[in-house]
């Protein structure tokens, strides 16, 4: 799907969604979760620390402007990996990369649901600061996610080519592609484009805002005192979703470990828990 498809299907009514310099930034309205804040990469572009900044700026924008009624925020993304320039590099480019993701999970723990799109393609670091960072992340078929690709992954680990695509065959840990980031669990669902887009993210935001309403928000307590208290108003307010903040809890690994592409990480993850609780 291209960027004016997406869109189309997402918001049939209307949107203000911008696109600068192959940044999207802006708002649209669901049918039953009301107004979403939206950001994202287009075009294949790559995420620098310019690209960083500004997408970290629209986040913090929304959290801010939400005036205690916080919208889900949908991260589209069809981008290249991080640049790869040296200045970028001399810069700190990992640290930016690392201060986005952070603003998408402050946000997130504030009560803006943050959703991933993917609909193209990503890689690297800009895959792992902008869709991986999100709480729930979806695909459309025919999107290519990749945090490492295999010759790359041989070069770091000093394994041949040869012994990384056999074992590529046998586990979806060392392969890129949709199909198998959606076996470990990093791709909550991939979507069916014959559908309204709108229907579909709809349903599942849905979904997880009775789950929240439910179960309670695990971390608010923390991200309160990141971003500070604000009185301005913003394309959120009067939004449908909970003023309360949403349930955080990462569900990746136990849809990996249902799914059998990571059959150990959930068990681990629970031992960790487990053992912080007895030494609180």
């Amino acid at each position: 799907m291209t960027f004016d498809d997406v869109m189309q299907s997402l918001f049939p009514s209307g949107h203000d969604v911008l696109e600068k310099d192959h940044l999207v930034f802006g708002s649209g309205t669901l049918p039953q979760a009301g107004r979403v804040a939206v950001i994202g990469v287009t075009a294949k572009a790559a995420v620098g620390v310019d690209e960083a900044l500004v997408l970290s700026r629209h986040i913090l924008d929304v959290v801010r402007g939400a005036a205690g009624v916080p919208c889900p925020i949908l991260v589209l993304i069809d981008s290249d990996s991080q640049r790869m320039s040296k200045r970028d590099e001399l810069m700190g480019l990992s640290q930016f990369l690392s201060h986005l993701a952070l603003c998408l999970r402050v946000a997130d723990a504030r009560g803006h649901h943050t959703f991933g799109l993917l609909y193209g393609h990503t890689a690297a670091g800009a895959f792992i600061a902008t869709a991986l960072a999100t709480r729930t992340l979806v695909a459309v078929p025919g999107a290519h996610p990749s945090v490492m690709d295999l010759p790359s992954m041989a070069k770091v680990t000093k394994l041949p080519l040869a012994v990384l695509e056999e074992k590529a065959r046998s586990s979806p840990v060392f392969a890129p592609g949709l199909d198998n980031l959606a076996q470990t669990g990093a791709i909550a669902a991939v979507l069916d484009p014959a559908t309204s887009l709108a229907t579909q993210i709809d349903a599942m935001l849905l979904a997880a805002a009775t789950e929240s309403t439910t179960e309670g928000a695990t971390e608010s307590a923390t991200a309160s005192a990141t971003v500070g208290a604000s009185g301005a108003t913003g394309d959120c307010a009067g939004g449908a979703q909970s003023a309360n903040p949403a349930h955080t809890a990462d569900t990746r690994d136990r849809l990996g470990l249902a799914r059998g592409g990571r059959p150990k990480a959930a068990e681990i993850a629970r031992r960790v828990y487990d053992a912080a609780l007895a030494h609180a």
